[in-house]
């Protein structure tokens, strides 16, 4: 897809309460009794701020509209389903006052570190830092500052991927507004590249609308263009089907819901980035699990990319951020109980003897060769997972756009390549040249360990666009609910593969 990745984080003010003549803090709040503040004060949070401010009101009628009007812009953030304040003009004034923090609170938490804690169930395992500045010191300032707006706007990221995401998930809302079209009928025979069919012009308009067909194609034409099946391709691969170019009934029902699955894809995407630390280090190694792809980041600058496989549903790769602190020449395979007990608790001995396994300390050990299921080099993290980055001896993996089928590792393509690059940029060429040559297992640590974030990104940004990848583990459901949208289509779950390499 392609759009702008050009966004300012508009000025955010406008909306106002009122209140009843009545004396005022010397910050032009109107006075509250001490006692009824704190009765209305229910929350830990908000009855921490409080006691800070020795339990004095700061809300005074500009500070209010600003906060309106700040919420009122929270589209831009993908969090317009969520209600942070109700109608606080009709309320008491110690209830209005306690009612206009708590929801700034809460918005500036969902700004600065996102509406939902991704460490509190919503996973089995998410080891990435998450933002934690003080909100309520920020808050503060922000009153006494008089710049409300200036502080709410620091506190989402401010990157082009999260500026295209903003962008797309507002366009997205404004096709569709809380319903998905459904206009192209889905009956009716195949339509292939060359024919003509009456629902061309509608599959170009939405094509065109949701950024693949990026010139608006002749409206008024039932030709299948190449143009339009080249659109068609990109979308059908993005949506997890097969990229034949054909359009039937699945490929139509992708279309005619395509605007709203994209808005909230969207908005959980923007949730996800929120999540993350604000300033990643310059020098990194991430990948997108729900891509099966890597990029090594060098110096701020991307210096390399290149597929990869990621964990099977059943067996995800997990979220988490470690170093990676040694390159492993020639590893053996220690196979996790987990395997050993379930997927090779029948081996036979022969079956061993065949793949270079033998019985050690009750664990079954694979031997350092080019037939090993690591491969010839590992990359090893200091995560405490038994997560890590590796070669594979199956190659042809790599050539398919369906890549989840380990066991939660990640195989990476042309390994050996990749690790002679680590090598040389790290400066330990002679070192890792050595530890090869052995033949047996060897190890070449790193004088800089490198940082490695494995992260859950299905809905992505670049330079050419926003992109749209099926969400193969069905993470995106549970967050988008807290989010505010209802149950999205139901997705196509990859089908188990028989592996039993990590």
């Amino acid at each position: 897809m392609k759009y702008s990745t050009c966004l300012v984080f508009l000025p955010l003010l406008l909306v106002a309460g009122c209140g009843s003549q009545q004396s005022k803090n010397s910050n032009g709040a109107p006075a509250v009794a001490t006692d009824a503040l704190k009765g209305a004060a229910t929350d830990p949070g908000v009855r921490s701020f409080y006691n800070a401010e020795g339990w004095q009101a700061v809300w005074s009628k500009k500070a209010e509209k600003a906060l309106g009007q700040v919420l009122s812009k929270r589209a831009e953030n993908g969090l317009d389903h969520v209600v942070f304040l109700t109608n606080a003009a009709k309320q008491s004034p110690e209830m209005r006052e306690v009612s206009l923090t708590k929801a700034a609170l809460a918005y500036a938490s969902a700004l600065a570190k996102g509406v939902i804690d991704p460490k509190g169930g919503l996973y089995k395992i998410y080891a990435t830092p998450r933002p934690d500045p003080d909100l309520a010191a920020g808050l503060r300032s922000a009153l006494q500052s008089d710049k409300l707006e200036e502080w709410f706007a620091s506190l989402p990221p401010h990157d082009a991927e999260y500026c295209a995401l903003s962008l797309v998930y507002r366009q997205m809302r404004q096709v569709t507004g809380d319903k998905a079209s459904a206009g192209i009928a889905a009956t009716g025979a195949h339509i292939r590249p060359g024919q003509a069919d009456p629902r061309i012009p509608e599959i170009a308009t939405v094509l065109h609308t949701i950024g693949y067909l990026p010139v608006a194609a002749d409206r008024k034409s039932n030709r299948y263009t190449p143009a339009i099946a080249k659109a068609v391709r990109e979308f059908q691969k993005d949506s997890g089907d097969k990229p034949d170019g054909t359009i039937g009934p699945d490929t139509i029902d992708e279309l005619n819901t395509a605007p709203a699955d994209r808005a909230r894809a969207a908005a959980v995407a923007l949730e996800r980035r929120r999540w993350l630390e604000r300033t990643p280090a310059a020098t990194r190694i991430d990948v997108n699990i729900a891509t099966a792809s890597l990029s090594y980041i060098r110096g701020g600058q991307v210096a390399d990319q290149r597929r990869v496989i990621v964990g099977q549903p059943g067996w995800e790769t997990p979220q988490l951020k470690a170093s990676l602190y040694r390159l492993v020449a020639n590893p053996t395979w220690t196979v996790p109980k987990s395997i050993q007990e379930k997927e090779m608790s029948h081996v036979s001995a022969g079956y061993l003897g065949r793949h270079h396994m033998v019985w050690k300390n009750g664990r079954i050990v694979q031997l350092s060769g080019p037939d090993n299921s690591l491969g010839l080099v590992k990359f090893d993290l200091d995560d405490p997972y038994a997560i890590y980055l590796h070669d594979t001896p199956e190659k042809s993996w790599f050539a398919t756009d369906t890549r989840a089928r380990s066991h939660g590792c990640v195989r990476v393509q042309d390994a050996l390549g990749f690790a002679q690059m680590i090598a040389a940029d790290e400066q330990v060429t002679g070192d890792w040249q050595k530890a090869q040559a052995t033949g047996k297992e060897s190890f070449v640590k790193l004088p800089h360990p490198i940082t490695v974030r494995l992260l859950y990104h299905p809905t992505w940004a670049d330079g050419s666009g926003v992109h749209f990848n099926q969400d193969i583990y069905g993470w995106n459901e549970p967050i988008a609910g807290p989010l505010g949208f209802g149950p999205g289509r139901a997705r196509r779950m990859a089908p188990p593969v028989n592996d039993v390499s990590p």
